[in-house]
C-alpha cells in the first residue's frame, strides 16, 4: 500500500519480537455449545446485514419475505440485500470451516482467551458523504467490533484500522481517523496502528472506505457463552442511540423512495430539533465499560450485539438449543428515527425488526436475582430496561 501508520507499527512490530523467537502453539480456539456459535460470517464475506441465519433461519426468512412484497412494503432485499443469497454463502463456508462463527473468535492463551472481532459499518459511509459528516463514523466503526467482543465478556485491548481511498485527502482522513481514536478511548483500548492505501482510480472521488479489528481478553473461567440460560432468565435491554451502523442499505431507498432531504427535520421528534441526517449519523454506543461493569456485579449467562437482524436473529444465538425469547413491546421507547423509517417505506413490523435494532442495541441474558439489580441501577448514564424473558419455546415472539 502507498501508506501506513508506520511509527506504532514499527513499535508494535519491536515490541513482538523483543520477547524472541515464539513458542509451538498447540492450542485450538475454543467454540462453545454451537448454537451459540451459528456461523457469523459477515465480518468477512458479506455486506450488511451481519449474517447469522441457519439453512433452517433462511428458509424461513424466505418465506417471510414473499408475504411482505406481497402487501407492497419495502424489504431490505429490495434495497438490494439478499439475506437468502447470503445464507448460502454462510452454508458452504460452514463447509470449509466448521466451528467459526459467534460474536467473536476465542483463541486460548495460557488461562484466558482472545478474542478477535472485524467489521465495517456499512453503506452508512454513503450518508457520511451526503451529510460531510465525518468527525463520528469512526466511533461507528470501532464499536461495531468492540461491541462484539464483549459479548463474550472480554476486555478490548487494542484495535486497528484499514482506511483506503483513491486520493488521500490528509484533512478529511484526519476527521475519520480521530473519530476512531475517541472511539478507542470510550472502550479503554490501544489504537495500536492500521493502513492507509491510497488507491487511484479505485474508489468515487471524495468517498473511502474504512473496516477495523479489534482483539480483547477474558479469563477462560469467566466467558460468557449462554450454555447456563435457562426458561424463565431474564432479558435486559441497553438503549441504542438510532440506527447504529446497520440496515442502511434499506434506510437509504426508504430516503430515495420518500423524496425528503436529509436536512428535513425528524417528524414525530421531541425536544432540541434534529434533522434526518443528525438523527441516521449519531455514532454507534460503544457498551464496553457498561456491560464489564454489570458482568462484574454476577448473573450475566449470556450477550447478544443486536446488529442486522435484530432482535429476530441475534438474542437466539446465544440461547442453547430448545430456548427461546419473549420480548415486551412496549418496555422501551422506540425512536422516533424507527418510526419514521417504517411508516415512510411501509414496512411491516417483522421486517423493521430484523433489520434494525429499534432501540436496544444490546441485550444480556442475566438471572432474575440478578435482573433486579441491575435494572435498578444506571450504568454508563445509560439506563437499563427489562425488555422479556427466556421461554422454552424456540424463537423469538413479541407481546
Amino acid at each position: 500500500m502507498n501508506s501506513s501508520l508506520r511509527s506504532t507499527a514499527e513499535l508494535f512490530h519491536g515490541v513482538s519480537t523483543s520477547s524472541g523467537a515464539p513458542k509451538p502453539f498447540n492450542e485450538k480456539p475454543y467454540f462453545p455449545n454451537s448454537s451459540f456459535l451459528n456461523p457469523r460470517f459477515s465480518q468477512r464475506f458479506s455486506q450488511k446485514p451481519h449474517l447469522s441465519f441457519s439453512h433452517k433461519a433462511a428458509n424461513r426468512s424466505k418465506s417471510m419475505s414473499s408475504n411482505r412484497e406481497a402487501v407492497g412494503g419495502l424489504t431490505y432485499k429490495d434495497a438490494g440485500v439478499d439475506i437468502d443469497a447470503g445464507s448460502e454463502l454462510v452454508r458452504r463456508i460452514a463447509m470449509m470451516a466448521p466451528g467459526i462463527g459467534g460474536f467473536g473468535g476465542l483463541f486460548p492463551l495460557g488461562d484466558s482467551y482472545l478474542v478477535a472481532g472485524t467489521d465495517g459499518v456499512g453503506t452508512k459511509l454513503k450518508l457520511a458523504f451526503e451529510t460531510d459528516i465525518h468527525e463520528t463514523i469512526g466511533i461507528d466503526l470501532v464499536a461495531m467490533s468492540v461491541n462484539d467482543i464483549v459479548t463474550s465478556g472480554a476486555k478490548p485491548l487494542f484495535f486497528l484500522d484499514y482506511f483506503a481511498t483513491s486520493h488521500l485527502d490528509v484533512d478529511l482522513a484526519e476527521k475519520v481517523i480521530k473519530g476512531i481514536v475517541d472511539g478507542c478511548k470510550q472502550s479503554d483500548c490501544a489504537l495500536l496502528g492500521g493502513e492507509t492505501a491510497e488507491m487511484p482510480d479505485f474508489y468515487a472521488e471524495g468517498e473511502y472506505d474504512l473496516s477495523g479489528f479489534a482483539v480483547g481478553i477474558v479469563k477462560k473461567d469467566s466467558v460468557i457463552d449462554g450454555k447456563n440460560i435457562v426458561a424463565g432468565d431474564v432479558l435486559v435491554g441497553l438503549p441504542s442511540s438510532g440506527v447504529h451502523s446497520n440496515g442502511f442499505s434499506l434506510v437509504r431507498r426508504v430516503l430515495a423512495q420518500s423524496g425528503l432531504s436529509l436536512n428535513n427535520q425528524l417528524p414525530g421528534g421531541s425536544g432540541k430539533p434534529i434533522t434526518l441526517g443528525e438523527a441516521l449519523m449519531a455514532p454507534t454506543v460503544i457498551y464496553v465499560k457498561q456491560v464489564l461493569d454489570i458482568i462484574s456485579k454476577g448473573g450475566v449467562k449470556g450477550i447478544a450485539h443486536v446488529t442486522g437482524g435484530g432482535f429476530t436473529d441475534n438474542i437466539p444465538r446465544v440461547f442453547p438449543k430448545g430456548l427461546g425469547a419473549t420480548i415486551y413491546r412496549d418496555s422501551w421507547e422506540v425512536p422516533a428515527v424507527f418510526k419514521w423509517i417504517q411508516e415512510a417505506g411501509r414496512i411491516e413490523d417483522a421486517e423493521m425488526r430484523r433489520t434494525f435494532n429499534m432501540g436496544i442495541g444490546m441485550v444480556l441474558v442475566v438471572s432474575p436475582d440478578a435482573a433486579a439489580g441491575i435494572l435498578g441501577e444506571q450504568h454508563g448514564g445509560y439506563s437499563a430496561y427489562r425488555i422479556g424473558e427466556v421461554t422454552s419455546r424456540e424463537g423469538v415472539t413479541y407481546h
